[in-house]
C-alpha cells in the first residue's frame, strides 16, 4: 500500500507539472496566433489512451509517462514531423513569427513552472506557515545515525554544528544539504571547537554506500519519551504511561534516545531497572529487553516532543499578503540551491553524478502516507527542477531552441532547417541516454540494496 501511495503522489505531481509546463507553451503560442496541433500529457508513440479534437488542437493522454508535449505548427520538435516544413511558411506557423515571439513561446513552459513554484510556496506558507528546528536550539547536538558520517567526515554524536564553510546553517534541515557541497565543518565537541574536513567526493561516497541511518544520516538528539506500546510488547502492562521520559538504566543516567538505543543493544534478552520521570516523580520499572534490543515501545517524535516542551521549533505565520513575497524568496532560494546541486553533478571529482536518479529516486521523495503539505512542497521543488533542466542549452529541450533563437537574434541569421533537424536528433539521443542512466542508477541501487 505504501508503494501505491508513493506512485499515486508521483503520477499526480508529474501530471500537474507536465500539463502546466505545456500550458505555458500553449498560452504564448495562442497569444501570438500560432497554431497548436497537439497538446498531450505523456507521450503517445503508436497510440493514445485518450484523445479529443477541439478546434485546431488535438488534446490527449499518452501511455508513456516520460513527459508531455505540445506540437506547434512550423516547428521542428520531438515529433520530427518534417513534411510541413517542405511547404511555404504560413502566417499561423511558428517559423513565421518574429524571433521575440518565438522566444516567449519556447520559454513559456519554464516561466509557468517558476510561477507555479512561487504560487505553491506562497500558499503553503499562508496555509501552514513555516516551522523549522533552528540549529542553535539543538542543545544536545546531533545524533550520527550512520557510521559513514563518522568514517568520512569524523562527525560524532553530540557534536554541535557551528558553521559549514564559515556559514552558520540557520535550519537543521539545511545542515546536510550544505555538508554535501561543503569543504569544512566547524563543530563544538565537549566544549571545544573542532574543524573537520569534508571529502570532495563525499556525495559520491554516499551514493555508492549501503546507508543504515533510518530517515537520514544525522538527526537532532532527543530524549526517550513514551508515545505508545507495540501490541506484542512484553512491557505493555509494566505500568509505564505515555509521556513518561526515561532518565536512567540500572541507576546510570542517560539523557538521549541514542544512548538508550546503544544500551538496549547490550541488554538483549535481559531485564533491567529503568527509571522514568513522570511529572514531579521519578519511578522505577523492571522492563524486559527482547532479542532485538527493543522494549516494544514507540518513542515520541519531534512534533510530540515540541508539544511537551523538550524541543523548541520556530514557527512563523504569514498573512495572505505576507505569503506572496515570502513565497517568492523561498522559490528563489530553492532555485539557487538546485543550481549549486547541478554544479556539483558536473564536477566529476565530487562523484555526485553517481547519485543521479530517475523516477524511482523521485518517487522516494514522497512520504508513505498521503500528506498534502509534503505533496505540495515536493511538487513545488520538482517544478523548479523541471524549469531549470528545461532551460539547459541542449537540443530537444526548451533551452536548446532558446539558444538557437538567441543566435538568430544576435546574428540576424536563422540556423538551417537541416541543422535544426540533426540537432534535434542529437538532443533526443542525449536525453534518452540521460534517462536510461538515471533510471539505471535507480535499478543498480535497488539491486545492491543502496
Amino acid at each position: 500500500m505504501e508503494t501505491l501511495i508513493k506512485i499515486g503522489q508521483l503520477l499526480l505531481s508529474l501530471s500537474i507539472l507536465i500539463v502546466l509546463h505545456e500550458l505555458g507553451h500553449f498560452v504564448f503560442a495562442r497569444l501570438f496566433k500560432t497554431r497548436v496541433e497537439k497538446f498531450y500529457l505523456f507521450f503517445n508513440p503508436w497510440f493514445s489512451l485518450f484523445k479529443v479534437k477541439k478546434g485546431e488542437t488535438e488534446y490527449g493522454i499518452g501511455w508513456l509517462p516520460l513527459g508531455g508535449y505540445v506540437k506547434i505548427s512550423g516547428m521542428i520538435d520531438e515529433s520530427m514531423d518534417k513534411e510541413a516544413l517542405k511547404k511555404p511558411a504560413q502566417p499561423y506557423e511558428f517559423r513565421s513569427k518574429p524571433s521575440w515571439q518565438r522566444l516567449l513561446i519556447m520559454l513559456g513552459g519554464v516561466i509557468m513552472n517558476l510561477v507555479l513554484a512561487f504560487v505553491i510556496y506562497s500558499f503553503i506558507l499562508f496555509a501552514w506557515g513555516d516551522t523549522y528546528l533552528p540549529t542553535k536550539n539543538m542543545e544536545g547536538g546531533i545524533w550520527v545515525t550512520d557510521s559513514i558520517i563518522n568514517e568520512t567526515i569524523g562527525l560524532q554524536t553530540g557534536d554541535k554544528i557551528i558553521s559549514i564553510d564559515n556559514e552558520h546553517p540557520e535550519r537543521f534541515t539545511h545542515v546536510f544539504r550544505k555538508m554535501i557541497k561543503g569543504e569544512t565543518i566547524l563543530v563544538n565537541r565537549n566544549g571545544k571547537d573542532t574543524l573537520l574536513n569534508i571529502p570532495r567526493d563525499f556525495a559520491g561516497i554516499l551514493s555508492t554506500s549501503k546507508l543504515k541511518g533510518a530517515g537520514g544520516l544525522i538527526s537532532p538528539r532527543f530524549p526517550f519519551v513514551v508515545a505508545e506500546f507495540v501490541d506484542s510488547s512484553g512491557n505493555k502492562n509494566a505500568g509505564l504511561l505515555p509521556k513518561d521520559r526515561f532518565i536512567k538504566i540500572n541507576g546510570i543516567e542517560l539523557k538521549y534516545f541514542d544512548q538508550y538505543k546503544f544500551a538496549l543493544d547490550t541488554l538483549r534478552g535481559k531485564s533491567a531497572i529503568f527509571t522514568v520521570n513522570r511529572g514531579t516523580e521519578n519511578l522505577d520499572f523492571e522492563l524486559s529487553v527482547n532479542d532485538k534490543g527493543q522494549l516494544g515501545i514507540y518513542y515520541a517524535g519531534l512534533g510530540e516532543l515540541e508539544k511537551l516542551g523538550y524541543i523548541t521549533f520556530k514557527n512563523i505565520n504569514y498573512s495572505f499578503l505576507q505569503s506572496i513575497p515570502a513565497g517568492f524568496n523561498y522559490a528563489k532560494f530553492q532555485l539557487l540551491e538546485y543550481i549549486d546541486d547541478f554544479k556539483l553533478i558536473l564536477d566529476f571529482k565530487s562523484g555526485a553524478h553517481k547519485g543521479l536518479g530517475g523516477f524511482g529516486a523521485i518517487g522516494k521523495l514522497f512520504p508513505a502516507t498521503w500528506d498534502w503539505h509534503s505533496f505540495w512542497t515536493i511538487t513545488a521543488f520538482l517544478s523548479i527542477m523541471l524549469a531549470f533542466l528545461n532551460v539547459l542549452p541542449i537540443p530537444a529541450l526548451d533551452g536548446g531552441h532558446v539558444a538557437f533563437l538567441a543566435y538568430e537574434m544576435i546574428t540576424g541569421r536563422k540556423p538551417g532547417e537541416k541543422f535544426l533537424e540533426y540537432a534535434q536528433i542529437v538532443g533526443m539521443i542525449l536525453l534518452l541516454f540521460l534517462v536510461l542512466y538515471a533510471n539505471g542508477n535507480d535499478i543498480y541501487r535497488w539491486i545492491m540494496g543502496l
